[in-house]
């Protein structure tokens, strides 16, 4: 079943594959096209997400991460070491994209072209977690490179997640019972480009990769799709999201390059 949600997220929803319904939609940009149910879904996810944090997670920033050089499968990406050819370009917009997900079409302004890459593998999680759980009435962690989704009864203790941040050698071990958890961050996903280092998490408002006092940021939610949000827009917000993420009542842990460790209420106390 996991299998099954993976490769179907995959068909709607990736940049890197010619036949993948959002490369269609991309391609469309400037007329209406229609949609798959998932993938109407999935977009309405990235566009809660970038209302809730007032664009900080802009599913517009395709052409942003393309001039970046971030124009094909991870994995691929080291191979190409070469000066950018073009000057960074800012998100298009959320708000110009009109979606109507109950007829299943969206319209994207001419040349904008749409990311999943924030939501997507989260919302993934999610559906795998809830339909595996209804499907077998056991309890249920789905982990997918760390955008943790939990359903149904967990074990006694809760489900133990080890938490690396790049300053514990043996990482901090919590436990969560329902929801979701997600470590955003810059060290993971980065790559070089002339003289440039780059990573995946861009301000909207410049194209650029946010240049956040965070190394990690790892949020608890309702959903693995509502902590992966918030754990994104944190490392954006940089040295003001741990009021944002206060005022939202979501439990954060936000380690610096320097070492300190900043929690909000709710969130377990370090050992």
């Amino acid at each position: 079943m996991l299998a099954a949600e993976l490769q179907a997220i995959d068909a709607a929803c990736s940049r890197f594959r010619p036949d993948s319904e959002l490369t269609s939609v991309n391609a469309g940009s400037g007329r209406k096209n229609g949609l798959s149910p998932l993938l109407a879904e999935a977009l309405a996810v990235a566009l809660r997400a970038a209302a809730a944090t007032d664009g900080d997670v802009d599913p517009t920033c395709g052409a942003s991460l393309v001039r970046l050089g971030y124009d094909r499968d991870f994995a691929r990406l080291a191979a190409d070491t070469s000066p950018l050819a073009h000057p960074p370009v800012p998100a298009g917009g959320w708000r110009g994209v009109e979606l109507d997900q109950s007829g299943l079409t969206v319209r994207v302004p001419p040349g904008v072209q749409l990311d999943l890459g924030a939501t997507a593998k989260a919302l993934a999680a999610d559906r795998a977690a809830t339909a595996i759980a209804a499907a077998t009435g056991a309890g249920v962690l789905v982990n997918l490179g760390g955008d943790i989704a939990v359903a149904g009864p967990p074990p006694p203790s809760g489900w133990r997640v080890r938490i690396v941040d790049g300053l514990r050698h043996q990482g901090l071990v919590v436990a969560i019972r329902d929801g979701g958890l997600a470590t955003s961050g810059t060290g993971d996903r980065q790559w070089r480009r002339g003289d440039l280092q780059l990573h995946h998490i861009l301000i909207p408002g410049t194209g650029l990769p946010a240049s956040s006092c965070w190394l990690t940021a790892t949020v608890a939610a309702a959903s693995c799709t509502d902590a992966n949000t918030a754990s994104t827009a944190a490392i954006i917000r940089s040295a003001t999201a741990p009021a944002w993420l206060t005022s939202t009542g979501l439990p954060a842990r936000l380690v610096a390059s320097d070492g300190r460790i900043v929690t909000t209420p709710g969130w377990p106390d370090e050992p």
